[in-house]
């Protein structure tokens, strides 16, 4: 794209995409080629035509990070308002489901033969934590109302399992009716015998011209050796054939394909009807039954179909689809303008059920979904015969050096001798747009890896031999910020972290953690073991905490003499009412104020309030965390100038001038084994089990089903996707790419065309200025000195504690004004709402929002976090929070906390809060007059607060 006065010039594939408004199109956008750009420009050039407006088109997307930029790129390239798109159609797949559902879905399970119905009040439930809670508890009266299925839940390790395998059908567009399934479900559940026997076939030739025996007789060298089968089972030497056998007989794949699951099924059906029907009686709907519903209500109502349907659709990373997708997106096009854009080699999310064949087939899934769905009558009216493809071929991102290095990686073996059939001539061959290719493609190895990576950063941090393009296209040397450190898995992300902690390296974590696992939860994790029955498992990593020996916590906890300080925290942790307000009291203590105690705390109370569970059962919710590893998305700042460290799939989409891919060793990357669940679905052998109970032998036993150890051997073990991450992890680097290993380095490293050098490992802390990140536009220095308080660890937090949370008076009160869980969503619409996210109030208290924002002038600054350092009895004491807003004007400085609150009981309370962030503000300001109020969303007033003085700060901290 080449600059012009008025903004990037297309390219010659970009014009073309741009221009081509009417037909069938599929895009190939690899990585850097400017496709949102392009998308951007083409649906301005459609939007532009008299007889057209923004509702006429569907644009899907993936995020609704990704829909407001989309928004905002098209009012910069049409005559639209950003408030004239407000409402148009450039959305999720499931944020388009949800308006459709709300508008004419109130019917919609009728369809499938349900009685419950859709309300214009049911919840979306987008937390996969609580969803999980809310299927535990389903689960557990449905194993109550269904005793004949006892011998399924013996073989069950996991409640989540089913749900997996529920979300999973749904996502192929397998649904239950009241009496069976939904359609065709069924023969999908049975599998297909033809499409398996070709892939048993294939693994079962013998190899080196009929001399060495097949991969699948080898692979099955070991059958039976770690398992137990039942008695029916062949023997080792049946199933693969006498010595000098060069495969198994051909009909192993009917023996092993055809396995009575008559039974299978029925549990599967009951399980999964009956918990639309518990989602739906408790008025709540999640991601994947949205498109459920959506889907069903499409297809059985001609009326809504034709109202709902658009004269243009397009899709955004096609690749990213799951198979209801495409077939939502075929049921709502009116006419063949359809235009998917995608990239087949950044395909990496099949654990969301997103399926490469969408893009990889699209010409041979879109004949077959649309047959498929015109099977009874006519859904997709359009001829799918004419499909144009375009190839966006310039990339804007890397150097040719990465360029050529990423196209190598997908032709490269994850293991020793694998077979890789993707050859270049599959790939688009993209050509560089870099200002200049200076690239460093190598790898180090150390035994210490993390170490190591440090190492390397200090020796790229200001080395010319690394320069990175600055702002004014010229060689500059990196900093910090240039450099991203890629991951397979969280694990290593985490253990980096605690490394570079030790040596006070500025390195901070984006994306998912594992947030059960997380120092503040094992904590939270021992107190309330404590307050449950002063159990010693909580009292022994409570005493760790403080320092205590192993010797000396045996003694104690032998005599149960603990310390006084402990001991009154605990007594004062039993006169809290609510989880809510131990969680926070606990989190304080030990100075967990930041966004993993900020998202700790969401999480309990979120739980707390939307199930039924008791404080035990909250401990074995936190227990079930660390087993599972659970994770929520989170960011955390280590400073303006600090090393990111992502997992590959988090950094998709992203681009850094450094990439440093760790973690390339033997058994990580990929994982040497999957967790493979007792009960799963899978193309093409429908829906299977791993383990069977049979009460056919002398005791009682839980079987491993040789049929499953079979089939998975002839199933593709998924290293295809391993390459695409791989890919995507180079091409996140626009100028150089490093790969670091341990003691052994993966296959991936070993065959990729970098040298790999055994580095010295020599860390050095760091010599640098701290400062925090922020939106304002001038730097905050962080004074020197601990953290050792929040605003709310010095207010008087009993006051915010209901006597009965779940008394049959409460549930009176208006639920929407009761608990951190609705405070917390109001405070994320006032966020998103302030820096122009789309989103739409849903209830009183954001529309308040809505009104006070739209009156404010000047310039609005969002979640800023605020440091003040106070002196106390000859120490440095520091207090940390975050301003919810701030409003900067000619002459004015306005500090704005929402609260949710009905009352003003608790105002003396935030004024303590209020008077720590007026402190901070009126430094940073001198020269203009500072105010602090709260705006109460219960009725929209705005209270100004009178704050408290720096000596009258310093005493609350003394008292504390």
């Amino acid at each position: 794209m080449c600059e012009s006065s008025s903004g990037p010039t297309p390219n010659e594939r970009q014009q073309e995409l741009i221009e081509s408004t009417e037909g069938l199109y599929l895009v190939d956008a690899g990585p850097g080629t400017g496709k949102t750009f392009a998308i951007t420009r083409r649906y301005g050039t459609i939007v532009e035509q008299p007889a057209v407006e923004p509702e006429d088109i569907l644009l899907a997307t993936f995020t609704r990070g990704a829909a407001t930029e989309m928004k905002e790129r098209i009012v910069d390239q049409s005559t639209y308002a950003l408030s004239d798109l407000v409402d148009a159609p450039i959305q999720t797949f499931h944020s388009y489901c949800h308006d459709l559902l709300n508008e004419h879905g109130y019917a919609a399970p009728t369809h499938l033969g349900l009685d419950e119905r859709i309300t214009g009040s049911t919840q979306i439930i987008d937390d996969e934590l609580i969803e999980a809670e809310r299927f535990r508890e389903f689960l557990s009266g449905f194993r109550d109302e269904h005793p004949e299925y006892t011998d399924l839940y013996r073989v069950l390790s996991e409640p989540g399992e089913l749900l997996d395998v529920i979300t999973e059908l749904a996502s192929k567009g397998i649904f239950p009716t009241a009496e069976g399934w939904y359609r065709d479900g069924e023969s999908h559940l049975d599998g297909d015998l033809e499409a398996f026997t070709a892939q048993f076939d294939a693994v079962n030739q013998p190899r080196n011209d009929g001399r060495k025996q097949s991969e699948l007789r080898e692979a099955l060298s070991g059958f039976g050796r770690t398992k137990t089968y039942h008695p029916e089972a062949p023997s080792k030497s049946e199933l693969r054939g006498g010595r000098g056998t060069k495969q198994l007989d051909s009909a192993v794949a009917r023996t092993v394909f055809e396995e009575d699951r008559t039974g299978l099924k029925a549990f599967v059906h009951d399980v999964y009807v009956e918990y639309l029907q518990f989602a739906l009686r408790r008025n709540y709907l999640t991601f994947s039954f949205l498109q459920l519903f959506a889907f069903v209500l499409l297809c059985e109502d001609q009326r809504v179909r034709q109202a709902a349907q658009f004269e243009y659709v397009m899709v955004d990373e096609f690749q990213d689809t799951s198979e209801i997708q495409f077939k939502l997106a075929l049921l709502v096009c009116g006419t063949n303008n359809v235009c998917a854009v995608g990239d087949w080699k950044q395909s990496i999310y099949s654990f969301q059920y997103a399926d490469v064949r969408n893009i990889l087939n699209f010409e041979d899934r879109l004949d077959q979904f649309a047959a498929d769905l015109n099977k009874d009558t006519e859904r997709v009216a359009f001829d799918t015969d004419e499909l144009t493809r375009i190839e966006l071929e310039e990339n804007y991102r890397s150097t040719e050096s990465i360029i050529e290095l990423s196209e190598q990686t997908l032709t490269t073996p994850a293991t020793s001798g694998e077979d890789v059939s993707t050859t270049l001539d599959d790939v688009v061959e993209l050509s560089a747009n870099a200002a200049f290719d200076n690239t460093v493609l190598e790898g180090i190895q150390h035994e210490d890896e993390h170490e190591a990576v440090l190492t390397k950063i200090q020796a790229i941090v200001g080395n010319d031999e690394y320069a990175v393009e600055g702002e004014d296209g010229t060689p500059r040397p990196p900093e910090c910020q240039d450099i991203a450190v890629f991951t397979r898995t969280r694990d290593y992300g985490r253990e980096l972290l605690d490394v570079a902690a030790e040596y006070d390296f500025p390195m901070a974590y984006d994306g998912g953690i594992e947030l059960f696992r997380t120092d503040p939860a094992k904590l939270l994790l021992a107190w309330l073991r404590i307050l449950e029955s002063d159990a010693d498992r909580g009292w022994v990593v409570v005493l760790e905490e403080i320092g205590y020996t192993f010797d000396e916590i045996e003694h104690l906890l032998e005599t149960e003499s603990y310390p006084p300080a402990p001991v009154a925290f605990r007594d004062d942790l039993r006169e809290l009412a609510s989880v809510g307000a131990v969680t926070r009291r606990v989190l304080d203590r030990y100075g967990y104020t930041g966004d993993t105690g900020d998202v700790l705390l969401h999480t309990i109370q979120s739980v707390y309030d939307s199930t039924t569970v008791t404080r035990g059962e909250l401990i074995q919710f936190i227990e079930r965390g660390i087993e599972t590893g659970a994770t929520v998305d989170i960011s955390a700042n280590a400073g303006a100038n600090a090393v990111t460290v992502q997992t590959i799939h988090a950094a998709k989409g992203l681009e850094y001038p450094i990439v440093i891919l760790a973690n390339m060793n033997d058994g990580r990357f990929p994982p040497r084994s999957r967790g493979s669940s007792i009960i799963q679905y899978q193309d093409p052998v429908g829906l299977r089990q791993r383990k069977c109970y049979s009460e056919a032998g002398a005791y009682p036993h839980v079987y491993d089903n040789w049929r499953h150890d079979v089939i998975r051997r002839c199933l593709p073990r998924g290293y295809d996707e391993e390459r695409r991450l791989l890919y995507v992890a180079v091409t996140r680097a626009e100028q150089h790419v490093v790969f670091a290993a341990g003691d052994e380095p993966n296959t991936f490293l070993e065959e990729l065309p970098v040298d790999v050098e055994t580095l010295d490992v020599t860390v050095e802390p760091l010599d640098r200025t701290t400062s925090t990140a922020a939106e304002l536009p001038f730097a905050i220095t962080t004074p020197e000195g601990p953290i050792g308080h929040t605003p709310h660890s010095l207010m008087d937090e009993t006051v915010f504690e209901e006597t009965d949370e779940r008394s049959e008076a409460s549930a009176e009160v208006d639920s929407e004004t009761r608990g951190l869980d609705f405070g917390s969503q109001v405070h994320e619409f006032a966020e998103a709402y302030a820096l122009g996210d789309e989103v739409t109030p849903s209830n009183p208290h954001e529309q308040r929002i809505v009104e006070f924002l739209e009156g404010l002038s000047g310039e609005l600054y969002v979640e800023e976090p605020v440091t003040l350092p106070i002196d106390v009895d000859g120490h440095r004491v520091t207090i940390s929070g975050i301003v919810d807003l701030v409003q900067v004007t000619a002459e004015h400085v306005a500090i704005v906390d929402y609260k949710t609150d009905r009352t003003r009981h608790a105002q003396p309370e935030y004024r303590k809060q209020l008077s720590v962030y007026y402190h901070v503000l009126e430094e940073w300001f001198p020269e203009k007059d500072v105010t602090a109020s709260l705006f109460y969303t219960s009725d929209g007033s705005l209270e100004r607060i009178e704050p408290l003085t720096i000596v009258e700060l310093g005493e609350l901290v003394r008292n504390r």
